[in-house]
């Protein structure tokens, strides 16, 4: 099977910096990278040099790892920013920004992205009135996503609705929480991503 399905607190670890997979739990003193900040295996605590190829890498796949994505498709995101007018870097991760899953998951419908990737497959969202199931969508400006009307007890995006709350929703969305839907107001701006990416890192790196 492709797609990781060991323990997620592992991939934070190994890409030294939290990625936010477990919801949350991510958010409290039970985060297992607040207890061990240093990459898993014996020899994760030795301090070594990265060459330049390494953070490069490491980039990457932190990013990949964060919005869920395999790496030919992530190498397929690349090139249509690529071919795309503006800056690459910025234009990928608006790509990823925009995709159905993470804005079901920053609308606050979901507790992570992988959780927010398999309702979507399971048809508990309508896009524009229409019912669907690929997690992949690119959302666009004015697009409106619903709750079906069938699934607005289920208790899983209740909850999510309530930690969302306190954690807010990114400014390039909007929420409407007792109607169980969600849009997007414009698409996102380089300033509207906090995480912290050197897209140009990943831009190098294909770029060789």
């Amino acid at each position: 099977m492709a797609r990781y399905t060991g323990p997620k607190c592992r991939i934070c670890r190994r890409e030294g910096g939290k990625l936010f997979l477990k919801g949350d739990r991510c958010y409290t003193d039970k985060c297992a990278f607040e207890r061990r900040a240093y990459a898993p295996g014996d020899h994760g605590k030795a301090r070594k040099k990265p060459s330049d190829y390494a953070l490069q890498l490491r980039e990457k796949q932190k990013v990949r790892k964060m919005y869920g994505i395999l790496e030919g498709q992530f190498r397929r995101y690349f090139k249509e920013a690529e071919r795309r007018k503006g800056i690459t870097g910025t234009n990928l991760l608006m790509l990823l920004e925009t995709r159905v899953d993470n804005v079901t998951y920053k609308l606050g419908f979901a507790n992570s992205r992988s959780q927010a990737r398999q309702m979507v497959r399971h048809g508990l969202f309508t896009l524009n009135g229409r019912r669907i199931s690929v997690p992949s969508i690119q959302m666009k400006a004015g697009d409106v996503l619903e709750v079906r009307d069938r699934t607005k007890k289920n208790l899983v995006i209740n909850e999510a609705l309530e930690v969302v709350a306190r954690r807010g929703v990114p400014a390039w969305l909007e929420i409407d929480a007792p109607a169980f839907k969600g849009s997007v107001k414009a698409l996102p701006t380089r300033e509207d991503i906090t995480f912290p990416m050197t897209e140009q890192l990943i831009v190098e790196l294909y770029s060789k």
